[in-house]
């Protein structure tokens, strides 16, 4: 199979499937193994995956405007502290609950603080702790297409673009994909902003591979919320060869 074709038949490459609140989570995962298992099936080698322009290196979330106000707040259900360390170098403790077959970690300090009436989770600590919280958080709660919508629109920044987003979340879920996370990096910290890059596992019909999801956040009304400054690229997403460099991390 063609590069081209490969990125014909991944629902990845289409404005639809990216476009979906699903894709903040699970359904990127769930898209990028599809398409190398199934060139792997074709007998050819795995094509590579259309990645996104890192905003890591393209303009961290710390060139984005700050506001004092989203400064100075302080966290939106109480949850106190506000870590004056800049990066972790072992994996923090954890709980370890599900949504559907993806784990997502818990802390009564670093977050999630917060579940309302619909399952949508948030409130995190004000600390490179809870700044990966809300990433490994992200990635599970991307899987629930009954809430999804509402969730994105609640952890994006407020200047965040969301025209495309309105009505495509909910599409459909291929099953038999698994996916966790195994690992994070710290990027960058400052306070007031956080790249965060997740190590997810993927796998379906026996074959798993593993990627790059990486979470630029802002600290905005008393919690994390997600920089897009564009929703056709709302993270950005790549395989990796192996974990090696990642803290490693999961249920």
């Amino acid at each position: 199979m063609s590069t081209e074709d490969n990125r014909t038949r991944s629902p990845f490459t289409t404005w639809y499937f990216i476009a979906s609140a699903v894709a903040v989570g699970l359904v990127v995962v769930v898209a990028v193994v599809l398409a190398i298992i199934h060139s792997r099936d074709d007998g050819g080698s795995a094509s590579p995956v259309p990645t996104q322009t890192s905003q890591t290196e393209a303009g961290s979330p710390s060139s984005a405007p700050q506001s004092s106000e989203a400064a100075e707040s302080t966290s939106i259900c109480g949850l106190a502290g506000k870590d004056t360390a800049t990066t972790l170098t072992t994996a923090p403790e954890a709980s370890w609950q599900y949504q559907g077959t993806t784990a997502y970690p818990t802390s009564s300090t670093a977050g999630p603080g917060s579940t309302d009436a619909s399952g949508v989770r948030s409130c995190f600590q004000r600390s490179v702790t809870g700044a990966v919280f809300a990433a490994a958080n992200a990635v599970a709660q991307g899987t629930e297409t009954s809430t999804a919508a509402t969730w994105l629109d609640s952890f994006m920044t407020k200047d965040s673009p969301r025209d495309g987003l309105s009505g495509t979340a909910g599409g459909d879920f291929e099953s038999g994909v698994r996916a966790n996370v195994t690992g994070f990096k710290v990027l960058d910290y400052t306070g007031e902003t956080a790249s965060i890059d997740m190590a997810v596992t993927g796998s379906s019909a026996g074959q798993s591979v593993d990627l790059s999801m990486v979470y630029n956040l802002r600290w905005e009304d008393g919690d994390w919320k997600l920089v897009v400054t564009d929703p056709a690229t709302l993270i950005d997403v790549s395989t990796i060869p192996n974990l090696a460099g990642y803290i490693s991390w999961g249920p």
